[in-house]
Formats: structure tokens, sequence, C-alpha cells
């Protein structure tokens, strides 16, 4: 049989080009056009002329990065990070802030043009944030070196397992701005400590708190190292060998106007608490609540939406699958004195024509998924129902594509507006308000 010799095509990893970039996508990577294929260029701007650097290439579209900004954007701003572009935790701080709500809000908008057909959106002002200082909660990775015989700990590089070395982050909340130069000083004085697989940070209202997790045994003397010196500041030690339940002297905390919300660092809260407070505020605003509404709440966590809303509404009912989370719920219920609002554990990604929390009688839909969305509950909820339908979301695509279910049941959209929960990042976060036509 004759053999035919076929070329290997050239690889193009590396290469480097030339391009000018037209728009940001929804995960702020400039998109620009080259030889009949879309690119997705991080660090690049919208009419920017750059060189860019070639990390991936398909039959259709190129993944890249900016070797060299040949005519840069009015809008591109000086990373004021030491560690901008090595921690995969902003990825937009070469954009002035004023201008990157208006670019994610481009980009949500042709999201919904693409999912729903929805040209035009009913934009209200977007919830706005300080850039610096804004997150409460934060996991610190550590790795134990054994040639410096040292334990190293900072943040993650982008898209990658490696760690990067943080000396400070002007994101974390105030009283964490020495955390690193803390956890350096101590975790190396007992090689016990060596065995920390990472620390997670969260500053609730009643305290600064810090959790170790551990992958073998720490002995009490080793701990008290740690506990000793965080005792000074004020702060509450926690320890989690991933065996048994975490202790808790007391609870993190926080409020919001005269609503008391417990929880446990397990559980899932917005990291930043200004947004969170404005965000539950324009809720209660746009739904109009008058005390007759009987609201569902589903994905609610601890009960962020669902106790605010209790206090403005004839019944609440919230679903969520995480079982702590639920317990926690139900308990700050509880402590609130709210008895109109009853709590269900429940996997909403299966059917739920057995589900015990539905009824007939629900009147106002909330939505507050991860970024997986909500399309398996949609698509079998029983949406004419409804009279209005609240959803924050997370993730842009899945807020789009699920809209389209919502707009089809007889809903048009009344009120839209972005969140800046996570400043100088690509994650965009929205509220939506629908209702029926």
């Amino acid at each position: 049989m004759a053999q035919i010799f076929r070329a290997k095509k050239a690889s193009v990893k590396g290469q480097v080009i030339e391009v000018s970039i037209e728009s940001l996508d929804h995960q702020g990577r400039g998109v620009a056009k080259h030889n009949g294929k879309v690119g997705f260029i991080e660090g690049a701007l919208p009419s920017e002329q750059v060189k860019v650097r070639i990390n991936q290439q398909k039959a259709k579209l190129f993944e890249g990065s900016v070797a060299k900004v040949v005519k840069p954007s009015e809008q591109r701003a000086t990373p004021f990070c030491p560690h901008y572009q090595e921690c995969g935790g902003c990825s937009l701080q070469h954009l002035e802030k004023s201008a990157q709500l208006a670019h994610k809000q481009l980009a949500v908008g042709k999201l919904f043009a693409k999912f729903s057909g929805t040209s035009e959106l009913p934009w209200n002002l977007p919830i706005s944030s300080d850039g610096s200082h804004y997150r409460r909660a934060a996991r610190i990775a550590t790795y134990f070196d054994k040639n410096e015989k040292v334990l190293k700990l900072g943040f993650r590089a982008a898209k990658s397992k490696k760690l990067v070395n943080v000396a400070e982050c002007g994101v974390l909340t105030k009283v964490y701005q020495s955390i690193f130069v803390d956890l350096r000083a101590i975790l190396n004085r007992h090689p016990q400590l060596r065995s920390i697989s990472h620390i997670q940070l969260c500053e609730a209202d009643n305290a600064p708190f810090v959790l170790f997790r551990h992958t073998k045994a720490i002995d009490c003397a080793a701990k008290q190292i740690v506990t000793d010196e965080f005792d000074k500041k004020g702060w509450q030690v926690l320890w989690d060998d991933g065996n048994a339940e975490v202790s808790y002297a007391l609870l993190p905390q926080y409020a919001v106007d005269d609503t008391q919300f417990e929880f446990k660092l397990d559980n899932f809260i917005q990291v930043n608490a200004a947004v969170n407070e404005a965000m539950l505020h324009q809720a209660v605003t746009w739904l109009a609540l008058s005390g007759k509404e009987q609201v569902l709440d589903l994905f609610c966590g601890i009960g962020n939406f669902s106790l605010f809303f209790a206090k403005q509404a004839k019944k609440v009912i919230g679903v969520e699958g995480v079982a702590s989370s639920v317990a926690m719920a139900t308990q700050n219920a509880h402590t609130n004195d709210i008895d109109n609002a009853q709590f269900f554990q429940f996997d909403l990604t299966q059917d739920m024509a057995t589900a015990e929390w539905f009824s007939n009688e629900l009147d106002t839909l909330v939505l507050d998924p991860s970024r997986t969305g909500a399309y398996d509950v949609l698509k079998q909820m029983p949406l004419k129902q409804f009279n209005k339908v609240l959803y924050v979301s997370c993730d842009p695509v899945t807020l789009a594509r699920d809209s389209a279910l919502i707009l089809a049941a007889g809903f048009t959209v009344s009120k839209v507006a972005l969140m800046d929960m996570f400043p100088h990042t690509g994650h965009i976060e929205t509220m939506a308000l629908f209702q029926r036509r």
C-alpha cells in the first residue's frame, strides 16, 4: 500500500502577531480578529494595538497574552499590586476602575442578545465598590520548600497550581494587611506546622478569623505557638484536620440593618460586605414587597436573602442543597425571631416533582445560584404561577442562557444592574428582575 506523506502542521504556540483590539469579552479579555479567526487576549483593552503571544490555537479561534502594547488605550491604568500578572486573583488592574463596569455591562448585553434575543436591557445604575480592601474572606495556599526548609505561602498563579509568594494583598480588608508577614514568622517556628495545606481568612463583624487546614497531626504545643500570637490581636484561631468537626468558641457573624447572620467558615457568604448590604437593599426595593407575597428563595445559603425578605413578606421558603447551610439558615431565623421563613435541603439539579417545599401559592421567585446557573430547576418550574422573578447571578453566560426560559414563560426584563462584588477581576455579578407581562 502506498503511503501518503502528510507534513505536520507547524506549531504556532509562542508565535507573536500584531492585532487591533475591538472589545472585551465577559472574562475581561481583549477580543480581536486575525486571519479569519477570533482571538481572546489577556491583558489587552479595546482600541489598543498590541503584539500578542499565542498560547493556544483552534480551528476558529486563538488565545494569547499581550507581549507588547504598541498603541495603548486611554483607559489603561498602572496596576497597584506588585504581584499583578503573577497572582491569579486580579486580572483587570490594567483597566481604569471607572471603565471596568462599563465594559462588563456591554459584555452582559451581548450575551443576552445571543441567548435570548433581547437587544436592549433596562439598565439601572450599578452597585459600586471600593477597589481596595474590599475582600473580607480569602484562602491562602502554602507549600513546604524542602530545599530552603521553609513554609512558603501566597496565592495561586493564574491558570496554574504555581504558588506566588505574596508579600501583601491590596484587596484584602485592612485587618489582614500584615497577614503574610505574620504567618511567615509564626508558621516556621515548629516543624509540625509544615503540614498546614492552606489558611482561610474571614473578617466577621465580631472578630477576624483564621482557620488552619492541615494534613497531619499537630500537637497542642505547636498549635499554642500560633494561637498565642493571634490572641494578642484579638483574632479567633481555628483548626481543621479534615476529620473532626471544626470547634468554634464563637461563631462568625455579620449584620445587615437589624438582621443578624451567623455562619461557619465552610458556609458560603459574599466576600464584599458593602456590596452585599447594598444588594439586599436593592433586592427589597425592586421586589417592592407589601407583606402579602409568598417568596420562594432557591439556592438560599444561610438565608442571606430569605431572612431579609421575611420581614416584609407573608412567607418565605428557602431551598438549598448544602445541609450545613440549611441548618445555619434555620438557626438564623430563630436568632432573629423570624417565624415566617422555612428552610429545606434539596438538590436543585434533580427532579422536583415530589418536593415537599413547593406550593402553587408561591408567587415570587428568587434565584441566587452558583456559576452553573439555575437551568435544571427552571426548566421544570411552573414559572407562570409567579408574578416576579429576581435572578442574582455570578456568571453572565448562565444568566443570559436561563433568561431565555424565563422570558419564554411570559416575562419581560424590567430592571438589570451590575454589582461590583469583585473589582479588578473578570467576575461579573448581575441582578435582573423579570416581571409578568
